[in-house]
């Protein structure tokens, strides 16, 4: 493991290979596992950065406000990275997207993978949606004393409400997780344990967006960008990658199918080869 102080916080990373710079910025519901397999493949050809976010995997816990977009844009600093391509997964991708916006000079391309964004409001039917995962999946009256933070999160509540969230949000609607590679349905809920239990036992977040948001912005970027569309993704998820397409000047859209929100983790030898080659094409050695 190595850990790099990054002025603002101390952030578990791992980096391989050499080359131009490419930072690997993990999901929300993940952590930097879920780049085992590109990782490992780019390195061949690029330096190859990963890391946890503030509050997840080796990180630092995320105490007071906390903008990952300038965390991120701290780590290149930290790790004398003057531009890079960055592949951000889901709100990964989000935080890459605000990046390239206030520091447009840092940034090389962009890949942006089932992505979110800041400053979007998701819409009535996938908040109801939701809030019936978790309202299933553990009592109210506890998932209120987790989410305020510095809790004993009781062992069997993580499990389930890690198997809950994956169903909904990395299996997808229209399928079961036998639908999904057994090692790739595994490490989403290895993940997700990680995630409500660290979540849950440590102290609140506060979380600090950019203003203005990014909805209104994307004909701004000006980079390379590669947009990744699973498939069997949760259709607003979905949409929030369509207007990245639409906003973005000459986006690339990749359509997966049969694939959700993880497609590095559900389909990682086929994510990684489109990845390459975009990268081939718009960061040459």
């Amino acid at each position: 493991m190595a850990r790099i102080d990054i002025g603002r916080t101390v952030l578990g990373y791992e980096e391989a290979g050499e080359g131009p710079a490419v930072v690997l910025v993990h999901a929300a519901a993940a952590d930097r596992r879920m780049w085992d397999h590109p990782f490992a493949a780019l390195a061949e050809r690029y330096r190859v950065v990963r890391y946890d976010w503030r509050g997840y995997g080796e990180s630092d816990d995320a105490e007071g406000p906390v903008a990952h977009y300038r965390d991120l844009l701290a780590l290149l600093d930290a790790l004398d990275i003057g531009t890079a391509a960055l592949v951000g997964s889901s709100m990964g991708g989000a935080h890459a997207v605000d990046a390239a916006l206030v520091a447009p000079e840092r940034v090389g391309a962009l890949a942006l993978v089932c992505p979110g964004m800041t400053g979007r409001a998701w819409p009535p039917d996938f908040v109801e949606a939701a809030q019936r995962v978790v309202s299933g999946a553990v009592p109210p009256e506890r998932l209120a004393v987790y989410r305020a933070g510095n809790a004993d999160p009781d062992p069997a509540d993580v499990a389930a409400m890690a198997e809950a969230q994956a169903r909904f949000m990395v299996v997808g609607p229209d399928r079961v997780p036998e639908d999904l590679p057994v090692e790739a349905w595994e490490k989403a809920l290895m993940m997700y344990r990680a995630l409500f239990q660290r979540t849950w036992s440590g102290p609140p977040t506060e979380m600090a967006w950019p203003d203005p948001s990014a909805g209104t912005r994307l004909d701004e970027i000006g980079v390379p960008t590669l947009v990744v569309k699973g498939l069997s993704d949760v259709p607003q998820v979905q949409d929030v990658a369509t207007q990245y397409a639409e906003g973005i000047p000459d986006a690339r859209l990749l359509e997966m199918p049969d694939t959700g929100h993880l497609p590095a983790v559900e389909r990682p030898e086929e994510f990684t080869a489109a990845l390459s080659g975009f990268l081939v094409e718009h960061c040459p050695r």
